[in-house]
C-alpha cells in the first residue's frame, strides 16, 4: 500500500478515521467526512472520526454511493483505505434499499431485491406478515409499517419507505412576501435547499426526514416553507410554550393563513385547528404512571398530512411509540443537534426519516446568517473546605458540588463588568444556584415555576434593550428568540449533554446587527468531574469547528 505523508489522515481498519487538526486541509477533509463519519474523540492535534452503519445509511439515504465515499476517504488518507474497511463499507451501504416498502391494490408490501433475504428475516417479522406473495414480496400490516421498519434496522436492513403518505386535510396559505411590519420577506438560499431535500419533488422519495441546521438558521422559516409547499393539515410538535408562541407568531406574520386556522394545544388551551402547534409536554401527560396518555388523541384528531417534530432529538418515547403507528403521515424532524445521549438516533432515523439535509455551522457563520462565536471555558479552584467535601461525596454529588464552585458568581461579575451594556444570558441547571446568582446580582430569574405570560414579559423587555441581563434555567435552552442576546455564561449544565451545549450556545448565534460576534462562556471547576464531562458536553461543536479558549483563573 503507498503511503502519502502529505495528507491529513489515517484511515484505520477498526473503521476510525484519524485527522490532523493542524493540517492546511483539515477544515475541508472535516466537511467531506461530515456526511458519513461521527466524531468520537477531539484532543488538540489529532481528531479521531467513527464510520457506523447508521452514518454510512444516513449516507446512503441522501444519495451517496460506496464509491464515492471510498473515494473520499482516499483522496484525504496517508495510507488509502484498508482492503476490509473498504468491503465493510461497500457491505454496509448496500443493504440500505434491498428492502422497500410499497403501495400495492391498497396492500402495503415488502420488497426485496435480495433472494432469499425475507425468507431470511421472516422469524423477526412473522407477526406484521399477513401474506407472502412471493419469495421476495411480503404483505405487511399497515399498522405495523413503523414497527417492522425499526425491527429491519435493528437487524441491519434499513427500508427504503416508498409506500408514500396520506394527503391530509387541504390547508390554503403560502408564504408572503412582505411581512405584517412591512418588511421584505423571502426564504435565504440553504432554507429554500433544505425545503426541497424534504418535498423530493413531490415523489414518494420525500415527505419524511429530518433537517439538520445550526440554532439560528430558521428552522421554523424551513418548517413554514415545507407547509407552503404541501398545503396540508399539520400538527406542529414543541418543546415548550414558547416555542408554540413562536411557531404562531410567525405563521401569522410569514404565511397567508387565516389566524383562525391556527390552533394551540397546551396546558393554557386546547384548540384544534388544521394548523395545529401542541407541546411534547401536554401529549405525555398523564394522571398517574400507569394511567393513559389522553392528549395522545390529537395525532389522529384531524386528517393531519404533515407531522412537525421540532427538535427532534428530544422526542420522548411515548411520542416515538405513537409515531410507529402513523407512518402514512408525512414527517418532518427539525433539529441543531441531532444526537440523543440515550442512543435512540436509530428510531429517528427509522420513524421520523432519514437526515436529508445538513449544513456545517461554521459554512453559515461565513455566510454571516450566523454570529461568529468564541467559546471559552474558564477553570476556577475550590476553597480547601469544599475540596475536602468533594473529595469524600458520593459520585454524583461530585458534579453537583462542583457545579456549584460559589467562586463562579465571583467570575460572573467580572464577566458582566467586562461586557457592560451587552446582551448577556446566565444560564444554569441548579435551582437553588441561579435564585443564588439572581438575588446577588438584581437580576429576573426564569424558571420552569415563571408563569407564560410573565416569561414573555420579561423576555420582551430583553428582545427593547430595557433589560440587559436574565438568569435563566434549562427551559430557555430551546426556542427561546432573543436575537440580541451576544454573551452566555454558563455556570452549570445537565452533566455530559452535548445536545445541550450546542442549544445553550445557540441563544446567542443570531446575526447580530453590528459586528454579528457573540462570546459563549463556560464556568468550570477545575480538576472535578464537572471538568471531565465539560470535554464531553462540547464534543458536538468542537466537530462543527469551534475551538474552546482554556483560561484558569
Amino acid at each position: 500500500m503507498e503511503f502519502h505523508p502529505h495528507l491529513p489522515s489515517i484511515v484505520q481498519r477498526d473503521s476510525t478515521v484519524l485527522l490532523e487538526v493542524l493540517h492546511p486541509q483539515f477544515s475541508e477533509a472535516r466537511a467531506a467526512l461530515a456526511p458519513f463519519c461521527q466524531l468520537v474523540k477531539s484532543p488538540a492535534y489529532i481528531h479521531t472520526y467513527r464510520i457506523t452503519p447508521l452514518s454510512l445509511w444516513n449516507a446512503a439515504a441522501s444519495g451517496l454511493s460506496a464509491d464515492q465515499v471510498l473515494e473520499t476517504l482516499k483522496h484525504y488518507s496517508k495510507n488509502g483505505v484498508p482492503d476490509s474497511l473498504a468491503a465493510e463499507i461497500r457491505d454496509t451501504m448496500s443493504r440500505y434499499g434491498l428492502l422497500e416498502m410499497k403501495q400495492q391494490n391498497d396492500r402495503l408490501i415488502l420488497v426485496s431485491s435480495s433472494p432469499d433475504l425475507l425468507a431470511h428475516l421472516f422469524p423477526s417479522l412473522q407477526q406484521h406478515v399477513e401474506e407472502c406473495l412471493s419469495e421476495d414480496t411480503y404483505v405487511i400490516s399497515s399498522l405495523a409499517r413503523g414497527l417492522v421498519k425499526q425491527e429491519l434496522l435493528r437487524l441491519g436492513y434499513p427500508v427504503r419507505d416508498l409506500a408514500g403518505y396520506l394527503e391530509g386535510e387541504a390547508c390554503p396559505l403560502d408564504l408572503r412576501d412582505v411581512t405584517n411590519s412591512g418588511e421584505p420577506f423571502q426564504l435565504r438560499e440553504y432554507q429554500g435547499a433544505a425545503v426541497e431535500a424534504f418535498y423530493a419533488g413531490g415523489t414518494e422519495y420525500g415527505g419524511s426526514g429530518v433537517l439538520v441546521l445550526p440554532c439560528g438558521a430558521g428552522k421554523t422559516i424551513i418548517g413554514l416553507g415545507v407547509l407552503t409547499r404541501l398545503k396540508t393539515a399539520a400538527l406542529i410538535l414543541t418543546p415548550n410554550t414558547t416555542s408554540v408562541r413562536q411557531w404562531k407568531r410567525e405563521l401569522l406574520d410569514k404565511t397567508t393563513i387565516d389566524p383562525a386556522m391556527v390552533g394551540e394545544y397546551t396546558g393554557e388551551e386546547k384548540e384544534v385547528r388544521p394548523i395545529t402547534i401542541a407541546t411534547y409536554q401536554i401529549l405525555t401527560y398523564r394522571r398517574s404512571g400507569e394511567g393513559e396518555w389522553p392528549h395522545m388523541r390529537l395525532f389522529h384528531e384531524r386528517n393531519w398530512g404533515l407531522v412537525i417534530y421540532d427538535e427532534v432529538h428530544l422526542l420522548p418515547a411515548p411520542v416515538f411509540r405513537v409515531t410507529a403507528g402513523i407512518q402514512a403521515k408525512r414527517r418532518l424532524g427539525l433539529t441543531a443537534t441531532l444526537v440523543r445521549e440515550d442512543g435512540c438516533t436509530e428510531d429517528v432515523f427509522s420513524l421520523i426519516g432519514p437526515k436529508l439535509y445538513d449544513i456545517p455551522w461554521k459554512e453559515l457563520e461565513q455566510q454571516g446568517w450566523i454570529a461568529k462565536a468564541c467559546c471559552r471555558e474558564i477553570r476556577l479552584p475550590f476553597d480547601p473546605l469544599l475540596r475536602q467535601k468533594y473529595a469524600t461525596a458520593a459520585p454524583r454529588q461530585k458534579f453537583r458540588i462542583a457545579a456549584e464552585n460559589p467562586r463562579k458568581l465571583q467570575v460572573v461579575r467580572q464577566l458582566l463588568k467586562r461586557h457592560q451594556g451587552e446582551q448577556v444570558l446566565i444560564i444554569g441547571q441548579y435551582m437553588t444556584q441561579l435564585k443564588q446568582v439572581a438575588d446577588e446580582l438584581g437580576v429576573p430569574l426564569i424558571t420552569g415555576s415563571v408563569g407564560e405570560n410573565e416569561r414573555q414579559r420579561l423576555y420582551e423587555q430583553f428582545r427593547a434593550g430595557t433589560l440587559t441581563c436574565l438568569v435563566v434555567s434549562k427551559v430557555a435552552n430551546f426556542a427561546v428568540d432573543l436575537p440580541e442576546a451576544n454573551i452566555a455564561i454558563q455556570i452549570s449544565g445537565t452533566f455530559g449533554s452535548r445536545q445541550e451545549e450546542a442549544q445553550r450556545l445557540g441563544r446567542i448565534l443570531r446575526p447580530k446587527r453590528n459586528n454579528n460576534q457573540a462570546c459563549f462562556y463556560t464556568l468550570v471547576t477545575r480538576d472535578t468531574r464537572e471538568q471531565e464531562l465539560a470535554r464531553h458536553r462540547q464534543l458536538f461543536l468542537v466537530e462543527q469547528g469551534y475551538h474552546y479558549e482554556v483560561v484558569e483563573e
